[in-house]
């Protein structure tokens, strides 16, 4: 798919071509975030696919000591550059406030190593467009965990998805996803407090507590691609002290004072 339409239109296209025919009633401003640390290697063509089937590509450059801002311009995208590392969460709150001045509908958040997919957009955000869903969570695990997958990921998946649902008070496979679609009237609920990968975990939190509808789609993923300077185990118990604070500060909140 060029990502034009016969009249020069990038916007008509992604919505007439990509969506089912009962979506055709409005158009969608889709605009995409990917948050960046060090990845030269892989932003141009991730900017590049994305492009196909959103109507602008937001780079967050969170401090990067490499190329990653040059090449994510030169692909196409809006770059906005955070001098210092400030983790992930910051990255996607600066993404979510550009996203808004520049008249997004609809915001999709993506990795930027290659490990999703951006011909899935349309499938992502298609439960917002069809007016089903306000919070879309792509899932690697909606049909079960991978057999493949190492044992102490499964493990550790289990164990953060259980922790993070039982924080939200959602039914959530995959809470460690970055894959997700959000309509962007929800953007307010957000606190992006977390600093690391545990915005994942916090985002659904909120956006259980606000009360949206929420639904998962089947995405793929690409594990040959990942390129963490984390340790997986490391990762998951950072992700999960977050989560438990996280989770004690929310029942403290909720408590009634005597």
């Amino acid at each position: 798919m060029s990502g034009e339409s016969s009249n020069g239109s990038r916007h008509e296209c992604v919505t007439l071509c990509d969506y089912p025919q009962k979506t055709r009633t409005a158009l969608k401003q889709i605009l995409v975030i990917l948050p960046a640390y060090n990845e030269e290697i892989s932003i141009g063509s991730m900017v590049h696919l994305t492009r196909s089937y959103a109507d602008k590509v937001i780079v967050v450059d969170d401090g990067s000591l490499d190329r990653t801002a040059d090449v994510a311009r030169k692909a196409g995208a809006e770059v906005i550059v955070h001098e210092v590392n400030l983790g992930k969460g910051r990255a996607l709150k600066t993404g979510f406030e550009t996203a808004l001045t520049l008249g997004a509908d609809i915001i999709v958040t993506m990795d930027s190593d290659g490990q999703h997919n951006p011909a899935e957009i349309p499938k992502l955000v298609a439960p917002i467009v069809e007016g089903e869903a306000e919070v879309v969570n792509g899932s690697r695990y909606l049909y079960g965990l991978e057999k493949n997958t190492p044992a102490y990921r499964r493990i550790g998946q289990t164990i953060l998805d259980g922790v993070t649902n039982l924080n939200s008070g959602l039914q959530i496979t995959d809470s460690q996803s970055g894959f997700r679609a959000f309509a962007a009237s929800t953007i307010g609920k957000f606190r992006f407090n977390a600093q690391g990968m545990a915005i994942e975990s916090e985002m659904l939190t909120d956006a259980g507590n606000a009360g949206f509808r929420i639904k998962e789609v089947g995405i793929g993923v690409r594990y040959d691609v990942d390129c963490s300077t984390k340790r997986p185990v490391s990762h998951g118990l950072e992700v999960l002290l977050a989560v438990l604070k996280d989770m004690v500060r929310t029942y403290a909140v909720k408590m009634p004072k005597t």
